[in-house]
């Protein structure tokens, strides 16, 4: 190719011409499909494809996967064309593919093709008048022929090695009145021995799998009738969250932050000062009510905490005011999109929001960044850092001029500089609306990154609602608001968290901190046994016993399977001499012989390693 390519660029058009590759070989299976659109993902690549009342099913894919070995055998050029935008459009009504034919009309009535940059009203319709763009561009493998921005390999035959993964339905656009299509997904990586070690990945992840390891472990559920993406959470599972959170809260409260509560909906006018409304009006969940306001649940809790700063004069003596709450939000996920508690309608978060001076901005963030640190090490993450900046090339996407963004992110890289050097990744195009953002990045036990926490820096609020403290001179001086999340969604970290450490959580945080095993069922043990929780209780010791009719080594087993850090079994030598030897579960075990304990002993340890958030046993 002309230019020499980083490996992430070449790995990106690689999976892209796979993408064409695949749509080559079920068009030549199928010769009417009828194709949407086909663009890289997380790892790999898919296409959305119509194919009327045919189903293509996992008993496909060697049939397709064959057919495109064809085609990469082959190796046909990737040639780029381009065509003037009415030719185009007649190009795709010529050759029955309705949905490029719709995305052409988008590119010449608003010169984009992405449905939140559209007026939703006019998706779909033909468009007449002039264009907003002359020409488009197409790329050609043999006889296969698409509308495409590219970027792609030379040939097919350099496109590595793939696998087909799944099939799975979609509403074309994202939108439930539309066509729905299949979505049909591969994974890609350039070596054989790469594409084996991801595949082997997944069938660990199969294993820690949290909405598995969530129905087997009773930590959370979902109900028909209370609907989906809405998760129920048991008595364990209220553990997990109460526990984490109480972390989060406690370092905050170290630095100063004050909680605060506000209602679960607003009118539509905050939202549209904020600039929330004109940005994500079709993900919120609206009430009409009988006076016919118009409300919304709130998906976000920033614009209400302006209102809390707002409601009085303030002192730049006053700042910074740092506020915090863990509530819930709400958006109106499509049903396709949800996945457990990855993607959901109704999510705890554990926001806080720091209004303070500019000067201020740094002092603050690093105070964050402690928070952050301590709770994912804490977790067992490792973390690394990225600088998400807007994309000065699609500036309609943010608020504010772009002479305020390059102030802000000179801000923010300052502060990442000082912290980190330049280790840290640049996403570009991944700040928020309102200003830019320090992401971190957490790596999971079995490899996998996931963007967990967040400290945002927002001019943009502060502006729309005219936030102000009097400074020295006893002028008005406009602040700047730092939004701060740790865990973010409780749900979407749990996702992360209980597939993280499959299960096995460290002693503070495990639901059920030590299970009692009785040896018999005799009123002397059971006595003991309630005399042992009572104990436990005076600790604060979560506590549970097992006095079923099974066996000791089936008792031991369940509370192996339920993953229980501690278990103490309770008979006749236990009673007579008030000494326990704990079994210990293996990952949390530093030497492998335990010693017998006093009963308020071994309670005693267990409270401290609760207080001091252990990872390991200290018996």
């Amino acid at each position: 190719m002309a230019e020499k390519q980083t490996d992430e660029q070449y790995l990106y058009a690689m999976r892209h011409s796979l993408a064409h590759i695949m749509a080559t070989a079920v068009t030549t299976l199928w010769p009417g499909a009828k194709l949407g659109v086909g663009p890289v993902v997380e790892n790999g690549f898919y296409y959305d494809i119509d194919l009327g009342e045919t189903k293509i099913s996992e008993d496909d894919f060697d049939k397709i996967e064959g057919e495109m070995k064809r085609v990469i055998d082959a190796k046909q050029p990737f040639e780029r064309s381009e065509k003037p935008i009415d030719e185009a459009i007649a190009w795709a009504k010529g050759a029955g593919q309705p949905y490029k034919e719709e995305l052409l009309n988008d590119l010449k009535r608003a010169g984009t093709t992405v449905a939140k940059d559209l007026d939703t009203a006019e998706l779909g319709l033909e468009a007449g008048g002039d264009s907003k763009v002359e020409n488009v561009s197409f790329y050609t493998n043999g006889d296969f022929c698409d509308l495409c921005r590219g970027p792609h390999v030379e040939h097919t035959g350099l496109v590595g090695a793939f696998k087909l993964m799944r099939v799975a339905g979609a509403y074309w656009r994202g939108k439930e009145t539309n066509p729905q299509m299949q979505r049909l997904y591969g994974v890609a990586f350039k070596t054989p021995k790469e594409l084996r070690a991801h595949l082997e990945m997944l069938e660990e992840a199969k294993k820690r799998d949290h909405r598995k390891l969530g129905q087997e472990l009773d930590l959370f559920t979902f109900s028909d009738l209370v609907g989906p993406g809405l998760p129920l959470w048991t008595p364990r599972g209220t553990v997990l969250r109460n526990k984490l959170n109480e972390f989060v809260q406690e370092m905050r409260d170290e630095y100063g932050y004050q909680e605060v509560s506000i209602p679960h909906i607003t009118k539509k006018d905050l939202y549209e000062k904020s600039g929330h409304w004109a940005k994500f009006q079709e993900e919120l969940f609206k009430i009409t009510t009988r006076e016919g306001h118009e409300f919304a649940m709130k998906p976000m809790n920033c614009p209400h905490h302006t209102q809390l700063y707002a409601s009085r004069q303030r002192s730049y003596r006053e700042l910074p005011i740092r506020y915090r709450e863990t509530t819930t939000c709400y958006r109106d996920e499509q049903t396709g999109e949800l996945s457990g508690l990855s993607r959901v309608r109704s999510f705890a978060q554990d926001d806080a929001h720091v209004f303070c001076r500019n000067s201020q901005v740094e002092d603050e963030a690093m105070k964050i960044w402690d928070i952050i640190d301590r709770f994912y090490g804490v977790c067992g993450f490792e973390l690394q850092v990225r600088f998400s900046t807007h994309d000065p090339e699609n500036m309609n996407a943010y608020s504010g001029t772009e002479a305020d963004w390059l102030n802000a992110e000179d801000k923010l890289l300052s502060l990442i500089t000082s912290k980190v050097g330049d280790n840290f990744l640049k996403g570009v195009g991944e700040a928020a609306f309102y200003g830019p953002k320090i992401d971190f990045m957490a790596k999971d036990a079995i490899g996998r990154v996931w963007q967990v926490a967040t400290i945002q820096l927002d001019f943009n609020q502060p502006e729309g609602f005219d936030l102000n403290c009097t400074n020295e001179a006893g002028e008005e001086e406009r602040i700047l608001m730092v939004h701060a999340a740790i865990m973010g969604s409780i749900e979407r970290f749990l996702s992360i968290y209980i597939e993280h450490s499959a299960g096995k959580f460290p002693i503070w945080l495990a639901p059920e901190q030590v299970r009692l095993i009785t040896v018999n069922q005799e009123a002397e043990t059971l006595e003991f046994a309630g005399k042992v929780i009572e104990t436990a209780k005076q600790f604060g010791i979560r506590v549970q016993v097992d006095n079923s009719n099974e066996s000791v080594g089936k008792k031991i087993r369940d509370a192996e399977v339920w993953k229980v850090p501690y278990t103490l079994v309770l008979g006749e030598k236990e009673i007579a001499s008030g000494r326990v030897t704990p079994r210990v579960r293996q990952d949390l075990v530093v030497i492998s012989t335990h010693p017998e304990l006093q009963i308020e002993d071994f309670f005693k340890t267990v409270r401290n390693e609760t207080k001091m958030r252990v990872s390991k046993t200290s018996l």
